[in-house]
């Protein structure tokens, strides 16, 4: 049995109910319970961070498990400063549609959306170029 981390307090990270309801019709013919959105936070993007979802199988051990709105979440412990406070959202557009992340504590982001620095860690600028 893996040893998980304590669940997350939801103010850690909240889904809205659009991307709430979009995830539970992504996993409706799932039959692993374990399924959930994997959220978490990498160095690149022309702002110095990134963000990355999937879905996932399972949790790892460095996981934290946040359940929201009838959805697993799984973030791991390095994420989870530069995610506190967030609120996925999912958005569909005539540009199109994705989940986007609102960050409190993004203090510059750049225009491929996907890509942001915190005031604490300016993080290194690069290409928008995915």
């Amino acid at each position: 049995m893996i040893e998980q981390q304590p669940a997350l307090d939801t103010t850690v990270l909240s889904l809205s109910d659009a991307a709430a309801t979009k995830l539970r019709e992504l996993t409706r013919e799932e039959t692993n319970p374990n399924i959930g959105l994997r959220v978490y936070v990498y160095s690149g993007g022309c702002s110095g961070f990134r963000y990355g979802m999937m879905l996932e199988d399972q949790p790892t051990p460095e996981d934290n498990i946040l359940e929201v709105n009838g959805t697993k979440v799984y973030v791991d412990g390095q994420s989870i400063p530069l995610l506190k406070g967030s609120e996925i959202d999912y958005v569909d557009t005539l540009m199109g549609a994705g989940f986007t992340v609102n960050n409190p504590n993004a203090v510059t982001a750049c225009g491929c959306g996907s890509s942001f620095r915190t005031a604490d860690d300016a993080g290194t600028a690069r290409s928008c170029a995915h």
